[in-house]
């Protein structure tokens, strides 16, 4: 059971990394496919809150090199723009 809802919570997550930019998506899906399946709790919630941003916002952060104020969520943006 708790393996079906891991694996449902990824597919949502996949969902939410279409956006309205497709710079943003190459970056978003790219991490789902790389980190995604293996990170932790609390880096799922952190990508999880970052999608919650407004498309203005998420490319800040991801595409002019923006800052967060959490450690934890700049950590995962760094990861985010990384190509490989």
């Amino acid at each position: 059971m708790l393996e079906r809802v891991a694996v449902s919570e990824l597919g949502r997550l996949r969902w939410h990394c279409r956006r309205g930019m497709k710079e943003l998506d190459v970056l978003l899906e790219r991490w789902m496919e790389r980190d995604g399946p293996r990170a932790s709790g609390d880096t799922l919630g952190c990508f999880a809150a970052l999608l919650e941003l407004p498309d203005p916002e998420l490319a800040r952060l991801l595409l002019a090199g923006g800052t967060h104020a959490d450690p934890a969520t700049d950590a995962l943006l760094a990861r985010i723009r990384q190509p490989g």
